[in-house]
């Protein structure tokens, strides 16, 4: 690999750690809400709970005895994981005690789940090739199980003929954040990185496709209602 690539995939990089903080970022407005009406309403956890898991092992991932030269990897995951404990606070705070339950049980499982794949990985797999693959397959299960979170949404753009609830800039993120970790994956073959995000982008190009459909015969009356919509990026 020359220095003009490693170049290349670092800039490239630095634009998908971009594009992944505003799709980490997308949620806001509804804990705002959240924050105002000091009640998550039917808001759901799951989403959230689910990307921990994610982020963490995308993180143990990129570190140094797993995957040398995935600085970026790392970096953009863990402010993601920053933010999703920060979400599931406002569900502890201003949810009931069934949230709280919930909660405190997915958490729980996350952790046991991290820890076992973790503890296999270190005393089990003693190269950087058997650690990322081995821990590189849980990454692309749980990546593919996130990026295909719209498939919901894009359900209710065909059934509804609208796409009030599948914002365009939303869909356009997901599909660059896709492109970008899809190159990056490529500059330096990783097939962990390629299948996760290669997948991520045919997905925001459906909702594209959809967004151009549909949009002439959505409503354009009345103001639709905050969508939730929650994205992930490797």
């Amino acid at each position: 690999m020359t220095m003009d690539n490693m170049q290349i995939r670092t800039i490239v990089g630095i634009i998908g750690n971009v594009i992944s903080f505003f799709l980490f970022i997308s949620p806001a407005p509804t804990f705002w809400r959240i924050f105002k009406n000091k009640s998550v309403e039917d808001f759901k956890p799951d989403p959230y709970l689910a990307c921990i898991i994610n982020c963490c092992l995308w993180i143990f991932y990129g570190l140094p005895f797993n995957h040398p030269k995935s600085t970026l990897v790392v970096t953009i995951n863990g402010i993601g994981l920053f933010l999703e404990v920060i979400y599931i606070i406002f569900f502890i705070k201003y949810g009931t005690k069934k949230n709280l339950k919930w909660i405190a049980r997915w958490l729980l499982a996350e952790a046991v789940v991290f820890g076992t794949i973790a503890t296999i990985d270190l005393t089990v797999f003693h190269t950087h090739t058997a650690r990322s693959s081995f821990v590189g397959a849980f990454c692309v299960v749980f990546g593919i199980i996130m990026y295909a979170s719209p498939l919901t949404v894009m359900l209710n753009v065909i059934r509804t003929k609208s796409v009030e609830f599948m914002p365009f800039t939303l869909s356009l993120a997901a599909f660059l954040n896709g492109v970008c970790w899809t190159t990056y994956a490529l500059l330096k073959f990783d097939i962990n990185i390629l299948i996760a995000n290669g997948l991520g982008a045919v997905l925001g190009c459906a909702q594209l496709v959809l967004y151009a459909w549909f949009w002439r015969s959505t409503p354009k009356k009345g103001k639709a209602p905050p969508a939730e919509v929650q994205l992930q990026n490797t």
